[in-house]
């Protein structure tokens, strides 16, 4: 069995362990153009006889720009994997009846998503569950067979779904466009308020397998169910008898953008009566609850500082007979994820960042006992079944697929191949995970990757990548907007640090940025660059590149005033320019209020105390600035401070800026076009 990790041992990942695969053919590098069209693959649903598996697989519709979902199938041993959608559309969100006869999915072919079903025992195509004016968000099956669940955005003060449909499509027939509000939010991540809420909505599926109702559960509360703007299925769920339902709320009231207090509501699938908040004596985050498999139980996420959207996940489990609530695992140092109970309810599985990895783990509800399941990568999705689990497994190299294991972690095999066509032939640079004494001598971890052409011998320049978040880890992970393995194929060493504020390393660490953007984040980055140029005699440091986004662009903000001889260019995605303006733009005000110790109007010397507009005057690195205009976490406005500051300077400088994109680039053609942009700024200065 794989234990977890105690302690500050390294997960060692050296580049003999890590050598890259050697073909006949000739090798070449992997390309942004591979990147944005490999298969990814998500969300793996075990049948309840542990036989199949369902899952979804994304492909890039490059010529359309979009990524289009179908659902696969395949048996648990790997064979026979198959599409079983193949209608027009996005079809995703795969899920079992409990008798295994159904796979139900969300499907966009009718015009709009909605919930659709396969029946196994038939042959043909799926038919329409669902048939709602509006679109299903997401949705969650009841174990009876009888219910569904749906999240629709309406207006509270509609009494059903046709008077929100006819209001919206009023609005869109309006020629006037004005929009009135009178408290935030007014735009949320990549979206103006509308005045809709996403509500939680229980139907009965009749024996004929259409769905009838709805029946609004979430009636009365003034907030999103799910949250906004990511929260999904995993924040609801009905008991095993499929008699309540239990979910996720914020009241949002006047508070909403410097508000933390997320709770667990309970209430029953009929709407016989309103919900009652189960963590309303916890004035921070609770989410996520998941049912035990006797219903006696509900397991959910819980923090305890209030407006600290980074603090630890501990995993609690709430008594429903005596309503008395424990930490599963109180001395467990880590920030848990989704949770899932084993079929017998005596163990609970989640995932975690721990040392530059995210690994799987199992939890002994009795004892608060934490194994480890999984050991070097990323485990994304999974799935708990009688027998065994199955989970999607990426690496730094290693695109997703699926895997599966028994429950104790042993037996780890492959069952899916997707991708090994396209990538056949690519050479991925050798990597290595190392550790180094950072601020005041406390161990910090970072990992270093190899030139695709590595050649013993020669120097390579150097691309140093620093994560956002900032409470985040770069690792050993597979990723499609900041992958290392790009760097490395464009020729270029690469280099990146979990700095002080990282997750995966115990709450403590992760707590100490808070307070200091500049200062110990900084001093982990210079003493981990210096420990890479003194240990790899292939990189070098004369022709080193600094890039990042979000935290990771204000840092390269900070660096340019208060570093600048490091670097011989600097790439800054969605990077905040100036913390005062920041407070009063961006959307999520807890974040600014937390890290900078209250509003801005209360501690403006908190604000200033690492402010990159402070230190333009010691600029002098040139740097590309990047940003979409429907960020509204980092206001576009940062951005073009940015450029408008080295313009000014004289720095050599370039902005490039997107107006179809959120603080993400998501568009297959655009994400080509970053890369192309940023590879080409940084030949300039550091090859030519």
């Amino acid at each position: 069995m794989i234990r977890a990790l105690a302690g500050a041992a390294l997960i060692t990942l050296s580049f003999n362990a890590m050598s890259a695969k050697t073909t006949t053919a000739t090798p070449r590098p992997i390309t942004a153009s591979d990147l944005v069209r490999l298969d990814r693959v998500s969300d793996p649903r075990l049948s309840p006889d542990g036989e199949h598996v369902a899952f979804a697989v994304r492909r890039t519709d490059y010529d359309a720009n979009k990524g289009v979902m179908a659902v696969w199938l395949m048996q648990a041993d790997g064979t026979g994997a198959h599409a079983a959608t193949t209608a027009e559309g996005s079809h995703y969100d795969p899920r079992w009846s409990a008798d295994g006869r159904y796979l139900y999915f969300l499907s966009t072919r009718s015009g709009s998503p909605q919930v659709w079903r396969l029946d196994r025992q038939r042959s043909g195509e799926a038919t329409q569950v669902t048939d709602l004016p509006l679109d299903v968000g997401s949705y969650a099956l009841a174990a009876d067979g009888k219910h569904l669940a749906v999240a629709l955005e309406v207006f509270a003060d509609c009494a059903d779904l046709a008077c929100t449909k006819r209001r919206l499509d009023e609005r869109a027939d309006d020629k006037r466009s004005g929009m009135l509000f009178d408290k935030l939010f007014v735009r949320h991540w990549d979206t103006w308020k509308n005045g809709t809420r996403s509500q939680l909505f229980t139907l009965t599926i009749g024996v004929d397998g259409q769905a009838r109702g709805p029946v609004q559960v979430s009636k009365g509360i003034d907030g999103d169910v799910p949250t906004k703007p990511f929260g999904d299925s995993g924040e609801y769920g009905f008991a095993p008898d499929g008699a309540t339902i239990a979910f996720t709320a914020r009241i949002a009231g006047s508070s909403e953008p410097w508000s933390t207090n997320l709770d667990v509501w309970l209430a029953p699938t009929d709407g016989s009566a309103p919900p009652r908040n189960l963590t309303q004596d916890n004035e921070a985050m609770d989410t996520s609850p998941v049912f035990s498999p006797d219903g006696g139980s509900l397991a959910y996420l819980s923090m305890r500082r209030p407006g600290f959207e980074a603090d630890r996940l501990a995993v609690k489990l709430y008594d429903l007979k005596t309503d008395r609530v424990r930490e599963v695992a109180p001395d467990w140092d880590r920030s848990a994820g989704p949770l899932q109970f084993s079929t017998d309810g005596k163990t609970l599985y989640t995932t975690a960042d721990d040392l530059g990895q995210h690994r799987l783990f199992a939890i002994d509800v009795a004892s608060g006992k934490v194994e480890g399941v999984s050991g070097a990568g990323h485990v994304g999705g999974f799935d708990v079944g009688t027998g065994g689990i199955v989970y999607t497994y990426d690496s730094l190299t290693a695109p997703a697929d699926l895997y599966h294991t028994d429950l104790a972690g042993t037996g780890h095999r492959r069952l899916t191949q997707f991708n090994v066509e396209r990538l056949q032939h690519v050479q991925f640079g050798n990597y290595e995970q190392f550790a180094f004494a950072g601020w005041n001598d406390e161990t910090v971890y970072g990992y270093v990757m190899k030139p695709w052409n590595y050649r013993k011998g020669k120097k390579y320049p150097v691309a140093f990548i620093v994560h956002g978040g900032p409470q985040g880890s770069m690792g050993n992970d597979w990723h499609y907007r900041w992958n290392p393995a790009i760097y490395s194929g464009m020729g270029y060493a690469v280099v990146f640090i979990d700095f002080h504020g990282s997750t995966g390393y115990g709450q403590a660490f992760t707590d100490s940025i808070t307070g200091d953007w500049g200062g110990k984040p900084l001093v982990d980055l210079q003493k981990g660059w210096a420990y890479a140029l003194d240990r790899y005699d292939f990189l070098d440091g004369e022709r080193a590149g600094a890039l990042g986004a979000s935290y990771g662009g204000f840092m390269m903000n900070w660096i340019a005033g208060n570093w600048s001889d490091a670097f011989k260019c600097i790439v800054n995605h969605d990077g905040i320019f100036d913390n005062r303006s920041m407070y009063y733009t961006t959307e999520e005000l807890w974040f600014e209020e937390w890290e900078h110790g209250g509003p801005q109007y209360l501690v403006p010397e908190n604000y200033e105390a690492s402010n990159p507009a402070n230190f333009v005057k010691n600029w002098q690195t040139p740097m590309l600035v990047i940003h979409g205009e429907k960020d509204y976490r980092v206001p576009p406005e940062q951005g073009i401070a940015t450029f408008t500051a080295l313009q000014r300077r004289g720095i050599p400088s370039q902005l490039l800026i997107y107006p179809d994109e959120n603080h993400w680039v998501l568009k297959p053609q655009n994400s080509v076009q970053w890369h192309e942009t940023v590879e080409a700024w940084l030949d300039r200065w550091l090859k030519q």
